[in-house]
């Protein structure tokens, strides 16, 4: 497998958005390892689904030889990338970017191999040389190279100066730093490669520019198309919100259950541009999909192998298991069951001072569901079922509503599930 064959399967996933020149991009990485980069900004304490194809991006260029590096936007993350924003960014402390950086670490150790060898990827924050440059430094070294024509003209600026909000001078200069990420890299790491997404194009080209004006050398930039549902709904989120990566704001059993319920007309993308399958493998999922599409083979194939990445094996294992439970009635799951639904789904504790008390109170108290009056709206939809039975107005809890082992199933809608459990030692 040659170094350049990344190329080849990226074109087979639909991973190929823009590059700045494909064919001296095959010849540079023909030639042997490059480093390789991608950024996020560290603006909440824990990545989200819509990162994962950047971050997998990383993941197949260290699987074919390259040494990926994820740079944390320490810097850039306290102004906010005006691309794709129709409003200014909150601008976040440095107290807070530090915590949100230590709690996505974690996260990043689970989709690429830091350890030592030739392909260690390599964790870096830009507040590291960013902070210590003066405004002279930055104008002098950064902004002189960089001509606000050229800054206009790219589109996730030009969008916000047409609007009505307009743009400050803060989200303005974020291009001229991710440039200034890219120059650095080039230098102290000999990063000659930047990925992304598509929208980040115009700041991948600034670093680009930024480069060949300052050290009269090529690099190059690759982006992938951004994610998109065939319903139109925004990729990764769901009813509850986004859709996270850490098990405490997503827990895992959600996150599996989230990519089963991707549509027929994306599984297939999904399956390439999200997991490690080879091509041809998805094509042979996809086949056996076809066989009966009803079984959504497909979906369980891919959530538990986009599962398996963010969570490990054990975590994809046990969330596949729970959501198998699913296929059969509440009266049908043993005690084993319960035990691993219990353990994947938002489990709440009944107590006896809990019974006799209406059903969609208790639910709305423990914020199971949003509030009373949604409560009385899936009642009304039948959208809401207690241990397979559809809810109705004015029931409550009662001993004989939990098994010999304490437990209940109740469902809101068709894909959301969780447990109530009663003890009497409560």
């Amino acid at each position: 497998m040659s170094t350049a064959d990344i190329l080849d399967d990226l074109a087979a996933r639909g991973l190929i958005h823009d590059t700045t020149d494909i064919d001296a991009l095959r010849d540079r990485l023909g030639q042997g390892p490059v480093s390789v980069y991608a950024g996020f900004d560290p603006t909440a304490d824990s990545l989200h689904v819509g990162n994962l194809v950047p971050l997998m991006l990383l993941r197949r260029f260290q699987l074919f030889g390259h040494r990926p590096v994820a740079l944390a936007g320490g810097a850039t993350g306290m102004i906010g990338d005006p691309g794709g924003r129709s409003s200014e960014r909150s601008l976040l402390d440095a107290a807070t970017l530090d915590s949100n950086l230590a709690a996505i670490k974690p996260q990043l150790e689970m989709l690429l191999d830091f350890a030592p060898g030739d392909t260690q990827a390599s964790l870096v924050d830009n507040r590291d040389w960013t902070a210590p440059m003066g405004v002279l430094e930055f104008l002098r070294d950064v902004g002189k190279h960089v001509t606000v024509n050229t800054m206009l003209a790219k589109d996730s600026v030009k969008s916000r100066v047409e609007s009505d909000a307009g743009i400050s001078f803060t989200e303005f200069s974020y291009m001229l730093l991710q440039a200034n990420d890219f120059h650095h890299l080039f230098n102290k790491m000999k990063v000659e490669l930047q990925v992304g997404g598509s929208d980040q194009w115009g700041n991948i080209t600034a670093g680009i520019d930024l480069i060949r004006r300052k050290e009269g050398a090529h690099v190059h930039g690759l982006t992938v198309p951004l994610v998109t549902r065939a319903d139109g709904q925004k990729f990764g989120k769901s009813v509850d919100g986004a859709v996270w990566l850490s098990p405490e704001r997503t827990t895992p059993y959600a996150f599996f259950q989230y990519f089963v319920n991707v549509d027929d007309r994306d599984v297939e993308r999904f399956l390439l541009q999200m997991t490690l399958l080879p091509v041809d493998e998805v094509a042979s999922v996809l086949r056996e999909h076809q066989t009966d599409p009803g079984k959504r083979h497909a979906q369980q194939v891919l959530a538990k192998a986009v599962t398996a990445l963010v969570h490990g094996q054990a975590e994809a294992e046990q969330a596949a298991g729970a959501s198998q439970g699913f296929t059969r009635a509440a009266g049908e799951l043993s005690g084993a069951d319960w035990a691993e639904l219990a353990s994947s789904l938002p489990t709440f504790e009944v107590t006896p001072a809990d019974l006799g008390r209406d059903l969609v109170e208790f639910l709305s108290e423990n914020k199971a569901i949003a509030s009373r009056s949604e409560g009385r709206r899936l009642i009304a939809q039948s959208g809401l079922t207690f241990n397979d039975e559809v809810v109705t107005e004015g029931r409550v809890l009662s001993a004989g509503d939990f098994n010999a082992d304490g437990y209940a199933l109740a469902r809101r809608g068709k894909k959301q599930r969780f447990i109530l459990h009663f003890s009497s030692n409560s």
